[in-house]
């Protein structure tokens, strides 16, 4: 089942497109990763991995085994930057981990199949 999405795709992708386009207020930042986090989850519907971009969102994607209890077997997490960066294809998911920008835990932590999103 896909979560119901809270951030509207209109509004998401204008926050986006903003973010593209140069420095945005943090609210603006807050949708875009938010709008993006909704959109990968939708795109790889699961509960396998959790993507966490703190302090904006977090999302369970990728089908697979589902966890229930304390940290799940695979995590990625990265900033906002990092995260819309390879979003929208400006940083590939190899030169983000080689770098250290991205924490990826796991077996099927590997979202290179799934971005760029745009």
């Amino acid at each position: 089942m896909v979560a119901k999405r809270r951030i509207d795709i209109e509004a998401g992708r204008a926050a986006l497109s903003a973010w593209q386009a140069g420095e945005v207020p943090r609210p603006v930042l807050a949708t875009a990763v938010r709008y993006a986090l909704e959109e990968v989850a939708a795109r790889a519907p699961g509960n396998s991995v959790e993507v966490r971009v703190p302090p904006f969102g977090v999302a369970q994607c990728i089908p697979g085994p589902r966890h229930t209890r304390g940290t799940p077997p695979n995590v990625v997490e990265c900033d906002a930057g990092t995260w819309l960066a390879m979003v929208a294809g400006t940083l590939a998911w190899a030169d983000a981990v080689a770098a250290g920008r991205v924490a990826a835990s796991g077996l099927r932590a590997d979202l290179s199949a799934l971005l760029p999103l745009i």
